[in-house]
Protein backbone atom coordinates (compact mmCIF):
# COMPACT_ATOMS: atom_id res chain seq x y z
CA UNK A 1 0.00 0.00 0.00
CA UNK A 2 1.76 3.60 -1.39
CA UNK A 3 1.83 6.04 1.17
CA UNK A 4 -0.17 8.58 1.29
CA UNK A 5 1.40 12.17 0.02
CA UNK A 6 0.55 14.94 2.07
CA UNK A 7 -1.05 18.71 1.34
CA UNK A 8 -0.99 21.85 3.75
CA UNK A 9 -3.29 24.39 2.46
CA UNK A 10 -2.99 27.79 3.98
CA UNK A 11 -6.15 29.85 3.26
CA UNK A 12 -6.59 33.77 3.45
CA UNK A 13 -9.47 35.87 3.49
CA UNK A 14 -12.82 35.18 3.67
CA UNK A 15 -15.32 32.21 4.20
CA UNK A 16 -15.56 31.48 0.80
CA UNK A 17 -12.02 30.62 0.44
CA UNK A 18 -12.51 28.28 3.37
CA UNK A 19 -15.21 26.39 1.74
CA UNK A 20 -12.80 26.70 -1.57
CA UNK A 21 -9.72 25.09 0.28
CA UNK A 22 -12.29 22.41 1.83
CA UNK A 23 -13.11 21.24 -1.84
CA UNK A 24 -9.92 21.65 -2.94
CA UNK A 25 -8.59 19.15 -0.53
CA UNK A 26 -11.19 17.27 -1.44
CA UNK A 27 -10.49 17.27 -5.43
CA UNK A 28 -6.82 16.20 -4.50
CA UNK A 29 -8.40 13.84 -2.19
CA UNK A 30 -8.80 10.97 -5.68
CA UNK A 31 -5.06 11.74 -6.54
CA UNK A 32 -3.63 10.31 -2.54
CA UNK A 33 -3.74 13.34 -1.00
CA UNK A 34 -4.09 13.82 2.93
CA UNK A 35 -3.96 17.03 4.85
CA UNK A 36 -1.30 17.74 7.11
CA UNK A 37 -1.35 20.68 9.25
CA UNK A 38 2.62 21.23 8.68
CA UNK A 39 4.23 22.70 5.61
CA UNK A 40 7.54 21.18 6.28
CA UNK A 41 6.19 17.56 5.68
CA UNK A 42 3.74 18.25 2.82
CA UNK A 43 4.12 17.15 -0.49
CA UNK A 44 2.15 20.24 -2.21
CA UNK A 45 1.60 23.31 -0.42
CA UNK A 46 -1.46 25.46 -1.82
CA UNK A 47 -1.55 28.97 -0.66
CA UNK A 48 -5.55 29.87 -1.58
CA UNK A 49 -5.17 33.80 -1.74
CA UNK A 50 -7.72 37.12 -0.98
CA UNK A 51 -7.23 39.91 -2.93
CA UNK A 52 -9.27 42.24 -0.89
CA UNK A 53 -6.88 43.31 1.83
CA UNK A 54 -4.16 45.70 1.13
CA UNK A 55 -0.85 44.38 -0.22
CA UNK A 56 -2.49 40.85 -0.98
CA UNK A 57 -0.01 40.32 -3.86
CA UNK A 58 2.89 41.36 -1.99
CA UNK A 59 1.97 39.47 1.02
CA UNK A 60 1.67 36.57 -1.56
CA UNK A 61 5.22 36.73 -2.50
CA UNK A 62 6.72 37.54 0.38
CA UNK A 63 4.84 33.77 1.25
CA UNK A 64 6.53 32.28 -1.62
CA UNK A 65 9.88 33.59 -1.09
CA UNK A 66 9.87 31.35 2.30
CA UNK A 67 8.49 28.41 0.45
CA UNK A 68 11.20 28.60 -2.02
CA UNK A 69 13.61 28.05 1.00
CA UNK A 70 11.88 24.85 1.74
CA UNK A 71 11.62 23.73 -1.51
CA UNK A 72 15.31 23.75 -1.76
CA UNK A 73 15.48 21.05 0.51
CA UNK A 74 12.53 19.18 -0.86
CA UNK A 75 13.08 19.24 -4.05
CA UNK A 76 10.06 17.38 -4.94
CA UNK A 77 7.88 19.44 -3.34
CA UNK A 78 4.81 21.04 -5.75
CA UNK A 79 3.75 24.75 -4.59
CA UNK A 80 0.69 26.18 -5.70
CA UNK A 81 -1.19 29.58 -5.93
CA UNK A 82 -4.83 29.58 -6.03
CA UNK A 83 -7.65 32.48 -5.79
CA UNK A 84 -7.87 35.72 -6.02
CA UNK A 85 -4.20 36.54 -6.30
CA UNK A 86 -3.91 33.83 -8.53
CA UNK A 87 -7.06 35.14 -10.58
CA UNK A 88 -5.12 38.50 -10.62
CA UNK A 89 -1.50 37.97 -11.09
CA UNK A 90 -1.72 34.49 -13.16
CA UNK A 91 1.74 34.04 -15.27
CA UNK A 92 3.24 36.70 -13.48
CA UNK A 93 3.26 34.63 -10.21
CA UNK A 94 5.75 31.93 -11.98
CA UNK A 95 7.69 34.64 -13.61
CA UNK A 96 8.68 36.44 -10.26
CA UNK A 97 8.69 33.07 -8.67
CA UNK A 98 9.74 29.91 -10.27
CA UNK A 99 9.48 27.74 -7.39
CA UNK A 100 5.69 27.77 -7.76
CA UNK A 101 4.44 24.87 -10.15
CA UNK A 102 0.91 25.31 -10.43
CA UNK A 103 -1.50 28.35 -10.18
CA UNK A 104 -5.21 28.26 -10.72
CA UNK A 105 -7.96 30.82 -10.06
CA UNK A 106 -11.25 30.26 -8.17
CA UNK A 107 -13.67 29.09 -10.72
CA UNK A 108 -11.34 26.68 -12.17
CA UNK A 109 -9.82 24.84 -8.71
CA UNK A 110 -11.86 21.31 -10.16
CA UNK A 111 -9.26 21.23 -12.80
CA UNK A 112 -6.42 20.59 -9.62
CA UNK A 113 -6.11 16.90 -10.41
CA UNK A 114 -4.64 17.29 -13.89
CA UNK A 115 -3.19 19.97 -13.27
CA UNK A 116 -1.36 18.09 -9.88
CA UNK A 117 -0.83 15.48 -12.43
CA UNK A 118 0.67 17.76 -15.25
CA UNK A 119 3.43 19.29 -12.35
CA UNK A 120 4.29 15.77 -11.67
CA UNK A 121 5.95 15.74 -15.07
CA UNK A 122 8.12 18.43 -14.43
CA UNK A 123 6.35 20.89 -16.00
CA UNK A 124 4.06 24.07 -14.86
CA UNK A 125 0.64 24.26 -14.76
CA UNK A 126 -1.54 27.42 -15.14
CA UNK A 127 -5.67 27.63 -15.20
CA UNK A 128 -7.22 31.13 -14.54
CA UNK A 129 -10.33 31.18 -17.25
CA UNK A 130 -13.71 31.23 -16.37
CA UNK A 131 -14.89 28.06 -17.84
CA UNK A 132 -18.12 27.39 -19.06
CA UNK A 133 -18.77 24.03 -17.21
CA UNK A 134 -19.72 24.48 -13.56
CA UNK A 135 -16.90 23.83 -10.97
CA UNK A 136 -19.49 22.38 -8.23
CA UNK A 137 -20.88 20.02 -10.73
CA UNK A 138 -17.45 18.57 -11.08
CA UNK A 139 -17.43 18.05 -7.58
CA UNK A 140 -20.51 17.07 -6.29
CA UNK A 141 -19.21 14.00 -4.40
CA UNK A 142 -17.88 14.69 -0.76
CA UNK A 143 -16.32 12.09 1.24
CA UNK A 144 -19.01 10.81 4.08
CA UNK A 145 -16.12 11.77 6.36
CA UNK A 146 -17.65 12.86 10.18
CA UNK A 147 -17.67 16.91 10.02
CA UNK A 148 -17.53 19.54 12.85
CA UNK A 149 -21.12 20.77 13.55
CA UNK A 150 -20.37 24.03 11.87
CA UNK A 151 -19.96 24.40 7.64
CA UNK A 152 -19.98 26.57 4.53
CA UNK A 153 -21.76 26.18 1.45
CA UNK A 154 -21.29 28.18 -1.31
CA UNK A 155 -24.76 28.91 -3.42
CA UNK A 156 -23.48 32.09 -5.48
CA UNK A 157 -20.73 33.08 -6.77
CA UNK A 158 -19.01 36.56 -8.46
CA UNK A 159 -20.71 39.85 -8.23
CA UNK A 160 -22.44 42.19 -10.91
CA UNK A 161 -22.53 45.53 -8.60
CA UNK A 162 -18.79 46.75 -9.60
CA UNK A 163 -18.23 49.21 -6.33
CA UNK A 164 -15.34 51.35 -7.17
CA UNK A 165 -13.38 49.74 -4.66
CA UNK A 166 -13.90 46.70 -4.95
CA UNK A 167 -11.96 43.77 -7.04
CA UNK A 168 -14.19 41.07 -6.86
CA UNK A 169 -15.84 41.05 -10.55
CA UNK A 170 -12.43 41.01 -11.94
CA UNK A 171 -11.46 38.17 -10.00
CA UNK A 172 -15.01 35.73 -9.47
CA UNK A 173 -16.36 37.29 -12.47
CA UNK A 174 -20.22 37.77 -12.86
CA UNK A 175 -22.95 36.31 -10.72
CA UNK A 176 -23.44 33.04 -10.91
CA UNK A 177 -25.64 30.54 -9.14
CA UNK A 178 -26.15 27.43 -8.35
CA UNK A 179 -29.11 25.10 -8.92
CA UNK A 180 -31.52 24.39 -5.88
CA UNK A 181 -31.00 20.92 -6.17
CA UNK A 182 -26.76 20.96 -6.22
CA UNK A 183 -26.93 22.55 -2.86
CA UNK A 184 -29.69 20.62 -1.01
CA UNK A 185 -27.71 17.35 -2.51
CA UNK A 186 -24.56 19.27 -0.57
CA UNK A 187 -26.51 20.26 2.56
CA UNK A 188 -28.29 16.81 3.06
CA UNK A 189 -24.49 15.35 2.61
CA UNK A 190 -23.03 17.88 5.38
CA UNK A 191 -25.85 16.94 7.89
CA UNK A 192 -25.45 12.95 7.25
CA UNK A 193 -21.77 13.58 8.26
CA UNK A 194 -23.02 15.75 11.56
CA UNK A 195 -23.36 19.34 10.28
CA UNK A 196 -26.07 20.97 12.41
CA UNK A 197 -25.65 24.43 11.15
CA UNK A 198 -24.59 25.82 7.72
CA UNK A 199 -23.75 29.14 6.17
CA UNK A 200 -24.38 29.70 2.92
CA UNK A 201 -22.43 31.64 1.31
CA UNK A 202 -22.09 34.48 -1.94
CA UNK A 203 -20.10 37.43 -2.56
CA UNK A 204 -23.65 38.79 -3.05
CA UNK A 205 -25.50 35.73 -1.53
CA UNK A 206 -28.92 37.29 -1.32
CA UNK A 207 -28.67 38.25 -5.00
CA UNK A 208 -28.78 34.55 -5.27
CA UNK A 209 -31.43 33.10 -8.43
CA UNK A 210 -30.94 29.57 -8.83
CA UNK A 211 -32.91 27.30 -11.24
CA UNK A 212 -35.69 25.02 -9.05
CA UNK A 213 -36.12 21.27 -9.53
CA UNK A 214 -39.41 22.65 -11.00
CA UNK A 215 -37.36 25.13 -13.54
CA UNK A 216 -38.75 28.19 -11.47
CA UNK A 217 -36.11 30.78 -10.41
CA UNK A 218 -35.75 30.93 -6.58
CA UNK A 219 -34.90 33.22 -4.76
CA UNK A 220 -32.31 33.25 -0.97
CA UNK A 221 -35.55 33.23 1.08
CA UNK A 222 -37.22 30.05 -1.11
CA UNK A 223 -34.14 28.45 -0.91
CA UNK A 224 -33.75 28.77 3.04
CA UNK A 225 -37.34 27.52 3.56
CA UNK A 226 -36.19 24.58 1.04
CA UNK A 227 -33.19 24.40 3.74
CA UNK A 228 -35.06 24.47 6.79
CA UNK A 229 -37.14 21.32 5.84
CA UNK A 230 -34.36 18.96 6.22
CA UNK A 231 -33.77 16.81 8.87
CA UNK A 232 -31.10 17.30 11.33
CA UNK A 233 -30.12 20.68 9.93
CA UNK A 234 -31.18 23.01 13.24
CA UNK A 235 -29.35 26.54 11.65
CA UNK A 236 -29.26 28.37 8.92
CA UNK A 237 -27.50 31.81 8.32
CA UNK A 238 -25.90 33.68 5.44
CA UNK A 239 -23.11 35.95 4.09
CA UNK A 240 -22.59 38.34 2.57
CA UNK A 241 -25.54 40.62 1.35
CA UNK A 242 -25.69 44.28 -0.33
CA UNK A 243 -28.45 45.77 0.68
CA UNK A 244 -30.35 46.35 -2.56
CA UNK A 245 -31.27 42.44 -2.81
CA UNK A 246 -32.47 42.56 0.57
CA UNK A 247 -35.85 41.43 -0.70
CA UNK A 248 -39.27 41.23 1.58
CA UNK A 249 -39.55 37.72 1.27
CA UNK A 250 -36.05 37.54 2.66
CA UNK A 251 -37.26 40.17 5.86
CA UNK A 252 -40.62 38.23 6.08
CA UNK A 253 -38.13 35.10 6.74
CA UNK A 254 -35.80 36.28 8.94
CA UNK A 255 -39.47 36.90 11.06
CA UNK A 256 -40.97 33.27 10.69
CA UNK A 257 -37.82 30.87 9.81
CA UNK A 258 -37.19 28.94 13.39
CA UNK A 259 -34.09 28.04 11.63
CA UNK A 260 -32.91 31.42 10.32
CA UNK A 261 -30.66 32.80 13.24
CA UNK A 262 -30.91 36.03 14.56
CA UNK A 263 -27.83 37.77 12.54
CA UNK A 264 -27.46 39.78 9.53
CA UNK A 265 -24.23 41.07 8.39
CA UNK A 266 -25.36 43.72 5.64
CA UNK A 267 -22.06 46.10 4.80
CA UNK A 268 -22.75 49.83 4.11
CA UNK A 269 -19.21 51.25 3.40
CA UNK A 270 -20.26 54.52 4.16
CA UNK A 271 -22.69 57.01 5.99
CA UNK A 272 -22.49 59.55 3.63
CA UNK A 273 -24.20 59.62 0.13
CA UNK A 274 -21.93 61.46 -1.82
CA UNK A 275 -19.51 59.11 -1.05
CA UNK A 276 -21.99 56.08 -1.44
CA UNK A 277 -22.36 57.17 -5.01
CA UNK A 278 -18.34 57.67 -5.55
CA UNK A 279 -17.98 54.29 -4.26
CA UNK A 280 -21.10 52.69 -6.89
CA UNK A 281 -23.15 51.91 -3.91
CA UNK A 282 -26.25 52.68 -5.69
CA UNK A 283 -27.84 52.95 -2.07
CA UNK A 284 -27.96 55.93 0.12
CA UNK A 285 -27.89 56.01 4.22
CA UNK A 286 -31.27 57.05 4.40
CA UNK A 287 -32.58 54.04 2.55
CA UNK A 288 -30.13 51.48 4.24
CA UNK A 289 -32.01 52.78 7.72
CA UNK A 290 -35.56 52.43 6.40
CA UNK A 291 -33.97 48.96 5.70
CA UNK A 292 -32.74 48.25 8.62
CA UNK A 293 -36.04 49.21 10.28
CA UNK A 294 -37.82 47.22 8.65
CA UNK A 295 -35.63 43.98 9.38
CA UNK A 296 -35.98 44.71 13.06
CA UNK A 297 -39.80 44.68 13.13
CA UNK A 298 -39.93 41.35 11.26
CA UNK A 299 -37.25 40.19 13.76
CA UNK A 300 -36.84 42.74 17.07
CA UNK A 301 -34.22 40.79 18.53
CA UNK A 302 -31.87 40.53 15.40
CA UNK A 303 -28.09 41.26 16.00
CA UNK A 304 -26.63 43.59 13.05
CA UNK A 305 -23.42 43.48 11.80
CA UNK A 306 -21.81 45.62 8.69
CA UNK A 307 -18.63 46.81 7.05
CA UNK A 308 -16.76 50.07 6.90
CA UNK A 309 -14.43 51.84 4.68
CA UNK A 310 -13.00 55.25 6.05
CA UNK A 311 -10.62 57.35 4.20
CA UNK A 312 -11.90 56.96 0.51
CA UNK A 313 -10.92 58.72 -1.94
CA UNK A 314 -12.46 62.57 -1.58
CA UNK A 315 -13.94 61.35 1.67
CA UNK A 316 -14.22 64.83 3.83
CA UNK A 317 -14.37 65.37 7.93
CA UNK A 318 -18.44 66.01 7.54
CA UNK A 319 -18.69 62.30 4.89
CA UNK A 320 -16.77 61.19 7.90
CA UNK A 321 -19.27 62.32 10.11
CA UNK A 322 -21.82 61.09 8.45
CA UNK A 323 -20.15 57.62 8.82
CA UNK A 324 -20.32 57.90 12.48
CA UNK A 325 -23.85 59.08 12.70
CA UNK A 326 -25.06 56.02 10.75
CA UNK A 327 -23.01 53.55 13.27
CA UNK A 328 -24.92 55.43 16.28
CA UNK A 329 -28.05 55.34 14.94
CA UNK A 330 -27.78 51.27 13.72
CA UNK A 331 -26.43 50.36 16.88
CA UNK A 332 -24.28 46.71 15.44
CA UNK A 333 -23.36 43.50 17.30
CA UNK A 334 -20.58 43.31 15.20
CA UNK A 335 -18.51 45.75 12.72
CA UNK A 336 -15.61 45.31 10.24
CA UNK A 337 -13.65 48.95 9.49
CA UNK A 338 -11.05 49.30 7.42
CA UNK A 339 -8.87 51.73 5.94
CA UNK A 340 -8.74 52.66 2.09
CA UNK A 341 -6.21 51.17 0.42
CA UNK A 342 -5.95 50.82 -3.83
CA UNK A 343 -6.75 48.21 -5.79
CA UNK A 344 -5.00 48.36 -9.19
CA UNK A 345 -7.67 48.19 -12.19
CA UNK A 346 -10.77 49.56 -10.13
CA UNK A 347 -11.71 52.92 -10.63
CA UNK A 348 -11.04 54.68 -7.24
CA UNK A 349 -7.20 54.17 -7.34
CA UNK A 350 -7.06 56.18 -10.00
CA UNK A 351 -8.56 59.32 -7.76
CA UNK A 352 -7.32 61.38 -5.13
CA UNK A 353 -6.62 59.99 -1.56
CA UNK A 354 -7.04 61.27 1.75
CA UNK A 355 -3.88 61.73 3.59
CA UNK A 356 -2.62 58.44 5.11
CA UNK A 357 -2.62 60.18 8.52
CA UNK A 358 -6.07 61.30 8.84
CA UNK A 359 -7.18 58.00 7.35
CA UNK A 360 -5.71 56.46 10.33
CA UNK A 361 -7.20 58.78 12.73
CA UNK A 362 -10.67 57.90 11.05
CA UNK A 363 -10.02 54.56 11.85
CA UNK A 364 -9.35 54.81 15.27
CA UNK A 365 -12.57 56.71 15.98
CA UNK A 366 -14.82 54.50 13.64
CA UNK A 367 -13.54 51.51 15.76
CA UNK A 368 -13.96 52.87 19.26
CA UNK A 369 -17.18 53.41 18.44
CA UNK A 370 -18.14 49.75 17.11
CA UNK A 371 -16.57 48.33 19.69
CA UNK A 372 -18.18 50.84 22.56
CA UNK A 373 -21.56 49.49 20.67
CA UNK A 374 -20.48 45.78 20.98
CA UNK A 375 -19.92 45.49 24.45
CA UNK A 376 -22.83 47.13 25.17
CA UNK A 377 -24.61 44.40 23.43
CA UNK A 378 -22.40 41.56 24.74
CA UNK A 379 -23.22 43.45 28.38
CA UNK A 380 -26.51 43.00 27.69
CA UNK A 381 -26.72 39.73 27.22
CA UNK A 382 -25.76 38.98 31.10
CA UNK A 383 -28.72 37.39 32.37
CA UNK A 384 -30.10 35.85 29.57
CA UNK A 385 -30.87 32.48 28.31
CA UNK A 386 -29.41 31.89 25.18
CA UNK A 387 -28.94 28.26 22.64
CA UNK A 388 -25.29 27.29 22.48
CA UNK A 389 -24.53 24.99 19.69
CA UNK A 390 -21.07 23.42 21.50
CA UNK A 391 -18.71 23.14 18.88
CA UNK A 392 -15.41 22.26 20.64
CA UNK A 393 -13.45 21.53 23.76
CA UNK A 394 -12.53 25.08 25.34
CA UNK A 395 -8.71 25.86 26.88
CA UNK A 396 -9.83 24.64 30.46
CA UNK A 397 -10.11 21.19 31.33
CA UNK A 398 -13.94 20.44 31.13
CA UNK A 399 -14.43 23.40 29.54
CA UNK A 400 -16.65 23.54 26.17
CA UNK A 401 -16.92 26.27 23.51
CA UNK A 402 -19.54 26.63 21.05
CA UNK A 403 -21.78 29.89 19.42
CA UNK A 404 -25.13 32.06 20.45
CA UNK A 405 -28.14 32.57 17.71
CA UNK A 406 -26.38 35.65 17.43
CA UNK A 407 -23.01 34.41 16.86
CA UNK A 408 -21.81 35.24 20.31
CA UNK A 409 -18.68 33.10 21.04
CA UNK A 410 -19.97 31.62 24.49
CA UNK A 411 -18.16 29.09 27.10
CA UNK A 412 -19.03 27.35 29.64
CA UNK A 413 -17.10 25.92 32.45
CA UNK A 414 -17.97 21.93 33.71
CA UNK A 415 -19.88 21.43 30.66
CA UNK A 416 -21.65 17.93 30.40
CA UNK A 417 -22.66 18.46 26.61
CA UNK A 418 -21.00 16.71 23.49
CA UNK A 419 -19.87 18.25 20.50
CA UNK A 420 -22.85 19.07 18.26
CA UNK A 421 -25.44 19.65 20.66
CA UNK A 422 -27.28 22.47 21.11
CA UNK A 423 -28.37 23.53 24.75
CA UNK A 424 -29.72 26.41 26.66
CA UNK A 425 -27.05 28.53 28.62
CA UNK A 426 -27.97 31.18 30.77
CA UNK A 427 -24.95 34.05 30.14
CA UNK A 428 -23.29 35.13 33.70
CA UNK A 429 -20.65 37.32 32.06
CA UNK A 430 -19.46 39.48 29.09
CA UNK A 431 -15.89 40.10 28.23
CA UNK A 432 -14.03 42.06 25.34
CA UNK A 433 -14.90 38.86 22.68
CA UNK A 434 -16.92 36.10 24.25
CA UNK A 435 -19.18 35.46 26.52
CA UNK A 436 -19.45 32.57 29.42
CA UNK A 437 -22.56 30.83 31.18
CA UNK A 438 -23.78 28.10 32.71
CA UNK A 439 -26.15 24.70 31.58
CA UNK A 440 -29.67 25.77 32.68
Amino acid sequence: MSTPKKLFIKTYGCQMNVYDSERMAEALGGQGYVETTSADEADMILLNTCHIREKAAEKTYSELGRLKALKKGKPDLKIGVAGCVAQAEGAEIMRRQPAVDLVVGPQSYHRLPEMEAKTRTGATALDTDFPEEDKFEKLTSRPKAKRGPSAFLTVQEGCDKFCAFCVVPYTRGAEVSRPVSRIMDEARNLVERGVREITLLGQNVNAYHGAGPDGSDYTLAKLIWDLDRVDGLERIRFTTSHPNDMTDDLIEAHGTCAKLMPYLHLPVQSGSDKILKRMNRSHTADSYLRLIERIRAARPDIVMSGDFIVGFPEETEADFQATLDLVEEVNYGYAYSFKYSTRPGTPAAERAQVDVAVADDRLQRLQALITQQQRAIQNGMVGRTVNVLFEKPGRLVGQMGGKSEYLHAVHVDNAAVEIGQIAPVRITSASTNSLAGILV
